[in-house]
């Protein structure tokens, strides 16, 4: 089962779906509210076992909304878009080497959008810091180096006096 995690930006809100192996498989549009954002979500798991328009084909068959939508773009990659009944893009994907591998992401979003959990990624932060006991540590105090005082040199004007010599009597 695969997790939508639904992430704050700095213009409102995207959700992602994250496959059972980790690996992102689709990025949503961005939503101007959380509950916009959510809705979005809904809609891909009512669409996302819609049929497939493939535009790279020389004799395009145009389906109606919803549907799929695996197309070439710039670079010569496969990309998959998944249009909702009103037209709109509900999510786009990572560009792919291969037709194969783009409709393999589409059959990972079919197997895991229907029953995926939906997560917030600012409470996932929460939680872990929750979880985390927090470390006290002390900096230790450099060690100051203590040298020998220097001794006194003579002064120019005074004499060195040569020691005693001590006799005995």
């Amino acid at each position: 089962m695969g997790k939508f995690i639904i992430k704050k930006t700095n213009t409102g809100f995207i959700f992602y779906l994250k496959a059972n192996n980790t690996q992102t498989v689709c990025t949503s549009q961005v939503y101007s509210s959380l509950s916009g954002c959510k809705a979005g979500i809904e809609s891909l798991r009512k669409n996302c076992n819609a049929d497939t328009e493939d535009q790279t084909l020389q004799k395009l068959e145009p389906l109606k909304n919803p549907k799929w939508e695996i197309y070439a773009d710039k670079a010569d990659e496969f990309r998959f878009r998944l249009k909702a009944s009103n037209g709109e893009n509900i999510i786009g994907s990572q560009g792919y080497t291969t037709k194969t591998a783009c409709k393999n992401g589409i059959a990972s979003i079919a197997k895991n959008a229907p029953d995926a959990e939906v997560e917030r990624e600012e409470e996932e932060k929460k939680e872990e810091k929750k979880e985390e006991p927090k470390k006290e540590v002390k900096k230790a105090e450099p060690k100051k180096e203590t040298k020998p005082a220097p001794k006194a040199a003579p002064k120019k004007d005074e004499k060195k006096e040569a020691p005693k010599k001590v006799t005995k009597k």
